[in-house]
């Protein structure tokens, strides 16, 4: 570089795409002190592959020191078209789609969506398959908070807390496995109802793990709750106050955690919510700990939820018997033409929905998860938008961590368990 190429360098805008930073900073190079390359500032990317990230995600942050003082929080790494998929799948295919959301918890995902096309078309569920859909929905949530509470532990260095957990969770999958045949992505929900029936036993299995699992959270508690490195880190730690999480359209436990006293299981009761007894745990300070022990108090109450499911679920059918939804048996398929045709006709081109359109929402683990479908008539959707509400709490990070330490930027993120599957757009 020439020494008249050098005198000008400090004069001309920062090229954007070679830098990668965002073209809404208006940053130009300068001498003065305000030069974010100057001795005490560096722009600092955390993610997509940082191990502290929780999936692809990518902060851009401009430190000085071990402040941040302007961040950054981009996403979009995971471009797999989820709701342009749900217009262009029949409504049977798109269900498989639903697990890939919040993988955490794939059930409450398949449980909501079902509920959607059946608003939509006026389908009723038998009573047994509402309550086994309670049951898993609760059974996931349990799972997804115990993987946020275990996997923040280990972020800021309490790698044994996580065990605990991992075990539980491990039992659980067992138990989704049994009814569904798969651990992680269980596609287990139909339109009208479900693959197929939970196995006789079923229920006091879960009950037992309950009762484990109860033991062993009193038991995690203990291990961290009241530790003084824990308090450290997650007291007065990353502030998202009530009028905040309000302006973000934050639901669920990081909502909670600040005073926001919405649960939709209780204030927009779907299934047989409201004849089960559990209450919503809410705090006030809005910091890391208080999302934390949040989910640790959400965790005792849908394990008393899952024992009441437990104890009031009878045996019945768990398919609803309108023909325009119920997949006909194996037998009458293999033994009769009607059936053949039939079973051929619902997986390769689908079931009609009538015209109209529905929003349904359910409490799902991270918060409010939302399915709207527009529908024109025929098997598909015309439109269809997800509420994720990953989408939403992902964007509080920027101003939740402005002021604070590098490392808190990784309590915080752990803290509102932002799941890279629900931002997919």
């Amino acid at each position: 570089m020439s020494d008249n190429d050098k005198s000008n360098f400090h004069d001309v805008p920062l090229d954007i795409a070679r830098w990668g930073f965002p073209a809404q900073y208006d940053i130009t190079l300068k001498k003065d002190s305000d030069d974010i390359f100057d001795d005490s500032r560096v722009i600092v990317n955390i993610g997509p592959t940082h191990p502290a990230m929780h999936g692809a995600f990518r902060c851009m942050a401009k430190l000085n020191g071990e402040i941040i003082e302007k961040s950054y929080s981009e996403f979009g790494y995971t471009h797999r078209a989820k709701e342009k998929l749900g217009e262009n799948r029949t409504y049977h295919q798109f269900i498989v789609y639903t697990d890939r959301l919040n993988y955490c918890s794939s059930l409450i995902n398949n449980v909501t969506y079902a509920m959607a096309v059946e608003r939509l078309m006026g389908v009723e569920v038998p009573e047994r398959a509402i309550w086994i859909r309670m049951m898993c929905a609760e059974l996931s949530r349990v799972i997804d908070h115990l993987i946020c509470v275990g996997i923040s532990a280990v972020d800021l260095g309490a790698f044994s807390y996580f065990l605990y957990g991992f075990h539980q969770r491990e039992k659980a999958y067992t138990l989704i496995e049994k009814v569904c045949g798969a651990r992680l992505t269980t596609s287990y929900t139909r339109i009208g109802g479900l693959m197929a029936d939970a196995p006789e036993g079923w229920e006091n299995e879960v009950r037992e793990w309950c009762k484990e699992t109860r033991e062993v959270i009193d038991e995690m508690d203990k291990l961290l709750t009241d530790n003084r490195i824990w308090l450290k880190r997650t007291k007065n730690v990353s502030v998202f106050n009530k009028e905040q999480c309000l302006r973000y359209s934050y639901t669920g436990p990081n909502a909670r955690a600040a005073g926001v006293d919405i649960d939709l299981r209780r204030d927009q009761p779907s299934m047989f919510y409201d004849k089960i007894d559990f209450d919503v745990p809410v705090a006030q300070n809005g910091d890391v700990f208080d999302r934390y022990y949040v989910r640790m108090e959400e965790m005792k109450q849908s394990l008393n939820i899952l024992t009441q499911c437990a104890d009031r679920i009878k045996p019945g059918p768990i398919w609803s018997e309108d023909k325009r939804v119920r997949i006909p048996d194996k037998d009458v398929v293999y033994n009769t033409m009607e059936g053949l045709i039939h079973h051929f006709k619902f997986f390769m081109t689908g079931f009609n929905v009538p015209a109209g359109e529905a929003y349904t929402a359910f409490e799902a683990a991270n918060g409010e998860l939302g399915f709207y479908i527009v529908s024109k008539g025929g098997p598909a959707a015309h439109r269809m938008r997800i509420r994720g509400p990953s989408f939403w709490h992902y964007q509080g990070l920027d101003p939740m961590i402005k002021g604070g330490y590098i490392a808190d930027l990784v309590a915080a993120l752990g803290s509102i368990n932002v799941i890279a599957g629900e931002l997919d757009r």
